[in-house]
């Protein structure tokens, strides 16, 4: 049977209300010790779709499961043609005003690390030194016959050589990178193979369906319990990834703020949930500390 990801969450009527106040993200980053936790909302200023907020993809799109990618050629050269599109405009995207404050708020001293379920690399291209990339980059391939790594970039220019021509208009991009497109727009696209021993691709990401290495998720529990506040980001924490770092931080009775508009599975572990943009708030938050962001290009990805 073909595993199928659990993509959808209802907010039960009972969660706290979220607030406009950003005092308490001011409050808690001034005392220093914040782990950041950042979903895909705070991606989405940046050009970068999210899963499940007003116009999420997941209102039109399935992300395909590892158990496709690995079982299914056919499948593999759907996702390589979408993923191939996607990367064009995924890879140029830049860091918005949220990835900068938290790089700035890392510079100041006030984080204690940060963790990313995204796969788009930005909080690394607007200057976070150490974030953890809980679901792998987008930037990186690995065989997995071999176990060889490569640059997403020496793919794309393999793949452009490979598919002459190939320049489908997709309906939409993914939060994972891929763009919409239909089976007679993926048509007989070339998959190519591993230079090193000829074996399947895969982007260094973890699909749905499989799982975070033990490893990574380890070192993040213990960001958790090293950090003073949990300080979650444009997640909606739906799936358990990202949920259960929120509710060790809740069972080691460390305060839990959120910044996102939308209710989230974590609000009844948080102390507060603030319902504004990433962006505007993040950088009302550096202000109130004193902090001035860089507005200036964070230079090639």
């Amino acid at each position: 049977m073909r595993m199928r990801p659990t993509l959808t969450w209802t907010p039960p009527e009972d969660l706290p209300p979220g607030t406009t106040d950003p005092s308490p993200v001011a409050d808690a980053l001034s005392a220093g010790g914040v782990l950041v936790l950042s979903g895909a909302g705070i991606s989405t200023e940046s050009g970068i779709p999210d899963y499940r907020g007003d116009g999420g993809s997941l209102s039109r799109h399935t992300p395909m499961t590892y158990q496709e990618f690995t079982a299914d050629a056919l499948a593999r050269r759907r996702y390589w043609a979408r993923s191939h599109l996607g990367w064009r405009t995924f890879g140029r995207a830049r860091p918005n005003a949220g990835h900068r404050a938290v790089a700035a708020f890392e510079r100041q001293g006030l984080l204690s690390g940060v963790i990313t379920q995204n796969v788009d690399g930005l909080h690394q291209a607007a200057g976070s030194r150490d974030a953890v990339e809980l679901h792998g980059s987008l930037d990186r391939v690995v065989c997995l016959t071999c176990g060889t790594f490569s640059a997403r970039r020496e793919l794309a220019a393999r793949l452009e050589a490979a598919n002459a021509g190939f320049a489908p208009v997709a309906a939409a991009l993914n939060p994972d990178g891929d763009a919409d497109l239909t089976d007679e727009q993926v048509g007989d696209f070339r998959v190519v193979p591993c230079t090193v021993c000829g074996g399947v691709l895969k982007p260094d990401v973890v699909f749905f369906g499989e799982t975070v290495p033990p490893e990574r998720v380890e070192h993040c529990r213990a960001l958790v319990s090293d950090a003073r506040t949990l300080l979650v980001l444009g997640s909606s924490l739906t799936v358990m990834s990202g949920l259960r770092f929120v509710r060790q931080a809740a069972q080691e009775h460390k305060p839990v703020l959120i910044v996102n508009r939308d209710p989230t599975r974590g609000d009844r572990h948080a102390v507060t949930r603030v319902a504004l943009p990433l962006g505007p708030t993040l950088t009302d938050v550096a202000g109130r500390l004193g902090i001035t962001l860089d507005d200036g290009d964070a230079g090639p990805r």
